[in-house]
Parts: structure tokens; sequence; C-alpha cells
């Protein structure tokens, strides 16, 4: 039988009909526990000798579904989501690395990423390294004796610089070392980890996959066996769980998922072009531009260019705040991946937490802003942005 497509996946996968009412949209199971049949029963459960819920610390009816579209659509065995994207993230490399052991990581990381990974080093002995992953000597000549895992962001946020994951990932394999990938600025309609052999797979489902800057919450997606181990050790003992009410959000999300991404990237191309060629902007960084550094793998990689581009504009700090200042419609607020389009400053936002000398050295300087294109009509995005600039 023809595998099914991605937005037909997004829409039916995991959705059954409610069996005591036959209601097509699975409810919002509003339960922190769950009443066993008998002691033997329950006993069982607890055991793993028996499948079923017990606690909704463990599972949910209506957090399964969205589990389920998760790991259906990055192509995965299995999913666990969490309450935030940092809470995936943290819990993913908490479940995977030991004291004394080492992360190689892609030289541009979100801020609370980078934050997480000082944390680690600094309290529990972790080490971390931020390399260019452009090329593969460099990635090879900076494994260590005991690199464990590779994490890596791409596109980058906010310079949008991207790794290849299929070099990377076979490199990784060839040595024993485990890869998570970030796929946040991409969703899985356009980018799918997994398939070039990643191990892992994050997001913070806060941003495209919920879509509408209504719901924190954030996904993992990896082996069933490793991921089962995630669900009962650093989700059930730190406790980021995702509630129901936002797994109910994000199921509704994810079956508008394609035709919102198809709206963004096609923003995104014409917002892009027009920033290109403003006297005002000195560099734009977007897949998406033929003149982009990394543009052929990008058309290699991606299924399309995604939604976020970031610019450069003179000045500074005092350049973007007379830009990000005058706008009327686009509204500045940290977050991406809305229907709205957003607009923020690394360099004092996402970023502020990276020393500065550190944040040069990924690539984000004072001038650097980062617009999330949203699903407006682009004319009066493009409009907002010409005004601000002008």
């Amino acid at each position: 039988m023809r595998k099914k497509g991605f937005s037909t996946l997004a829409i039916h996968a995991g959705q059954n009909e409610e069996p005591s009412t036959g209601s097509l949209t699975t409810p919002i199971y509003q339960t922190s526990t769950y009443v066993f049949d008998s002691l033997e029963d329950g006993a069982a459960k607890f055991a793993g000798e028996k499948p079923g819920y017990i606690y909704s610390r463990l599972g949910n009816p209506t957090v399964t579904l969205f589990e389920q579209k998760m790991a259906a659509l990055e192509n995965g065995e299995s999913a666990v989501a969490f309450s935030s994207g940092m809470g995936a993230i943290s819990a993913l490399i908490m479940g995977l690395i030991r004291n004394g052991e080492h992360i190689l990581s892609s030289r541009g990381l979100y801020g609370c990423t980078y934050g997480l990974l000082t944390l680690l080093k600094e309290r529990f002995g972790v080490e971390y390294s931020l390399i260019d992953m452009r090329e593969e000597q460099k990635i090879a000549e900076a494994i260590q004796p005991n690199t464990r895992l590779f994490y890596i962001e791409t596109p980058i946020n906010p310079t949008m610089e991207m790794v290849d994951l299929k070099k990377v990932c076979q490199l990784a394999k060839d040595k024993g070392i485990k890869v998570i990938v970030d796929n946040t600025f991409m969703s899985p309609y356009l980018q799918r980890p997994l398939e070039w052999g990643a191990d892992f797979v994050v997001h913070s489902a806060t941003k495209y996959l919920g879509g509408h800057g209504d719901l924190i919450a954030g996904v993992a997606v990896g082996p069933q066996n490793i991921m089962d181990q995630i669900r009962k050790t650093t989700l059930k003992d730190i406790g980021a769980i995702l509630g129901p009410n936002e797994a109910f959000l994000l199921n509704r999300g994810l079956k508008t998922l394609s035709v919102r991404m198809d709206r963004h990237c096609d923003n995104a191309k014409k917002v892009a072009a027009f920033l290109q060629v403003h006297s005002r902007v000195k560099k734009v960084y977007y897949p998406g531009l033929p003149n982009f550094e990394q543009y052929e793998l990008a058309c290699r990689q991606l299924d399309d260019f995604g939604g976020v581009i970031s610019f450069e504009v003179e000045g500074g700090t005092a350049g973007v705040a007379q830009v990000l200042n005058r706008l009327s419609m686009i509204r500045i607020a940290v977050s991406l991946g809305d229907v709205d389009s957003l607009i923020q400053h690394p360099a004092t936002m996402t970023h502020a937490v990276i020393p500065p000398e550190v944040r040069a050295s990924m690539g984000i300087s004072d001038g650097l802003i980062r617009l999330s294109v949203g699903i407006e009509d682009v004319d009066d995005i493009i409009e907002d942005l010409n005004n601000a600039l002008d």
C-alpha cells in the first residue's frame, strides 16, 4: 500500500473516533489520574506488562495523539512530548549524556540551549565545543575520545547557516556518536533529519507546529527503545510534561501545517528579495536566495526554504531600533512560526545570554535582525518594512 502523503498524515495519523461518543476530534482528556479495574490491573500497568494510562505525567490520550502524529511526520519510531522546546532539549540531552562526556555542537545555537550546555559544564562536568560544521574535516578534527553527542541546529538560529546532515550524520555513525538535530525552523514539512541519518530530532512545538502563538510545547522523536527510556526517566522524574489543552491545540495546528508552511515560504521568498535590494540593508540571510552561500545545500536538503529571514542594517543596536520602532503591523516579539509576522533583535533578546565575543564568533552582529514572516498579505508585510527602513 502506498504511504500516505504528509498532509494526510498530519490530519489522520493516530486519529480515532472517541469510543464512547464517536467524536471525530480527540477530546481534551482533562484528568490527572486513571482508574484501574483491579489491583492486578494497576500492578501490571505499573510494571509495564500491560498497556494503559496510569498518571498524566506518564501519558495522556490527547498528548499521545500529538506524539503519534509527530513520529509519523518525522518518519521516526516514537515521539515524546514536553511542556516546552527547552524541556524536550534538556530531557533528551540529559537522558543521553553522562558526567565527563563531550558534546560537539554547531557554532550557532539558540541562547537558552547555549545556557543549558554552560550549566551542564559548570555543575555536572559535561564538556562541550562549538564549532563551524560547514567543513567535514573540521568536524573530524574536533571529535574527542569522550565525544558522545553531536547537537546541531540547521538552519542555525539566527544566522540561517546550514549543516550538511548527510555528511555529518555519516561521520557520526562511523564514530559511534549520536546526533540530535533541532528542526524547529523548518518543521517536518520542509526537512526530516532522521531521513538524513540523524538519531533524534527536537522541536519547539510552540513555533510552526502550533502556529498560532497560543501555546508553549516541545517534542522529541527518535528510536522506540530510547524514547521509552526518556519517558520513564528525564520526562517522568524532572516533570516537563505537556498538558492536554496544549496537546489539543497542537493536534489542531498540525492539520494545517502544510498549507501554512507553503504560505510562510512563498511570502518569505518575496520579502527576502525585497530586502536584498533595499539600500539600508547590508546583507540578507535566507536559504532561498540564489546568492545565499549554501544555496545548493539548501536546495538538496530542504523541500522549501522556510519563513525565517535574518538581515543586517547599519548602525548596530541604534540602527536596529530605528527600524523596529517604526514598524506598525509587524510585531516586536521573540517567537517565530506564528501566522503573525514577528521581528526581534537577537543580540539584546534571544541571544543576549551569550557573551558578546561568542556571539561574534557565531556571526551574530549588533545590527542583525531576525524576521519571522507570517501569512498576511505579502504586500502589506513589505510595505511595513519599507516604511520602517525608509
